[in-house]
């Protein structure tokens, strides 16, 4: 009997987002490598991997799904060989020099575009699932820096929990302490293409990347920061990009009495909020006064368990 596992793949939030001017030599059109500082932290938003390990003679397969349970959805139309997961098992193949056959069932319920950082997280899941079912004994920072030639994102979740990130993505010094932090994501039916919005970044003249707030914000509040204090330097650009943020972002703001902020490069908006309670009563609140799909989450810290079937 073949083998499987699944796996919970969570999304992000960015608490703090510090982005500077592209590196120098770049196109200076979006296309070029922007420095980032950043304050991630995994919630409870997931993906669902079912991974099977597969006979060495068969083909791997993949389908990728929308879970009932989804806010949002979106076609699904891109191709099987540019979905993030799938490059993450042709990268591991590749890495180990071996075909590794396996079926993936991917059920979807982080919006596709949202800067919540679905794909990348299905891509870290795809790593640890296919590096435990064989059994390869990739160590966890092998994994890491196979998933940041993938994705900026990606070596985040490989390590999961709460970090600050930074270069391109590539740097992730993990916190050992992980933040209590419940909210609320609403999910615009907006779309904030990331290399526009990163265009319009630069049209905007960024300054230097002011990675100190990023560091301060997470020293001094290490448990919950003020709703107030959290920031993202894309939330211009964003709106730029895609005007109705704008009006979305206030609409919830005033529901909430606090602030609204940018989730990655958009288009998903989050509220911080006291306690699960809270956030339960405001996502029903936001669905029933402002019309957008929203989801009460809290912070995650993945234990690195899966389940056998």
């Amino acid at each position: 009997m073949n083998r499987s596992l699944t796996f919970y793949a969570p999304a992000k939030l960015n608490l703090a987002l510090a982005v500077g001017p592209p590196d120098a030599g770049s196109t200076g059109d979006g296309g070029g490598l922007h420095p980032i500082c950043s304050w991630m932290l995994t919630i409870d938003l997931f993906d669902e991997l079912l991974v099977t390990k597969l006979d060495e003679d068969r083909f791997s397969r993949y389908a990728i799904l929308w879970h009932e349970d989804a806010k949002r959805t979106s076609e699904i139309d891109w191709s099987i060989t540019s979905d993030l997961a799938v490059r993450a098992h042709l990268a591991m193949e590749e890495h180990v020099g071996m075909r590794l056959p396996v079926q993936l069932k991917l059920d979807k319920r982080i919006p596709v575009g949202g800067g919540l950082g679905g794909g990348s997280s299905n891509a870290a899941a795809m790593l640890h699932a296919v590096n435990d079912l064989y059994e390869l004994g990739v160590s966890t920072d092998e994994l890491a820096s196979m998933g940041a030639a993938l994705g900026s994102d990606v070596a985040f979740f490989v390590h999961g929990g709460s970090a600050i990130v930074s270069g391109t993505g590539e740097h992730v010094q993990v916190q050992q302490h992980m933040p209590s932090v419940h909210a609320v994501v609403a999910f615009p039916q907006t779309a904030c293409p990331t290399g526009r919005v990163y265009r319009l970044f630069d049209e905007l003249s960024p300054s230097a990347l002011r990675d100190d707030a990023v560091l301060k914000l997470a020293a001094v509040a290490p448990d919950a920061p003020r709703p107030d204090a959290l920031f993202n330097d894309l939330t211009r650009a964003a709106i730029r990009c895609a005007p109705e943020l704008d009006e979305h972002m206030a609409a919830l703001s005033k529901l909430a009495e606090r602030p609204a902020h940018l989730a990655g490069s958009g288009s998903s908006i989050f509220v911080m909020c006291d306690d699960e309670l809270h956030a339960d009563a405001l996502a029903d609140a936001v669905q029933a006064k402002l019309g957008l799909p929203a989801v009460a989450v809290r912070s995650y810290a993945p234990s690195g368990a899966s389940v056998d079937h």
